[in-house]
């Protein structure tokens, strides 16, 4: 599933086509920014994305064999709820 597929079933239930793609985008707009603003997404019944920051590793180039540090960088992480397979 993808974002349009989800667009397709919201338009379902909204009068047009169009609301059901700015309804999408703006849903998914929202949880990136409160993703890069460092805010924590729960959604009851889904789970909970949060950010993380790694650590600073050493690794190699796989090339060249030279090693070197790969930086920290910043990752989405997802946390399923306990009854997201259970819901019946």
């Amino acid at each position: 599933m993808n974002k349009h597929d989800i667009a397709k079933s919201l338009a379902k239930i909204l009068p047009t086509q169009k609301q059901a793609q700015e309804a999408t985008d703006k849903v998914f707009d929202e949880i990136s920014r409160a993703l890069s603003d460092g805010q924590k997404v729960v959604i009851t019944g889904l789970g909970t994305f949060s950010v993380i920051v790694t650590k600073t590793k050493r690794g190699r180039n796989p090339n060249t064999g030279e090693k070197l540090l790969i930086p920290p960088m910043k990752k989405i992480r997802f946390k399923q709820s306990k009854d997201f397979f259970n819901k019946d």
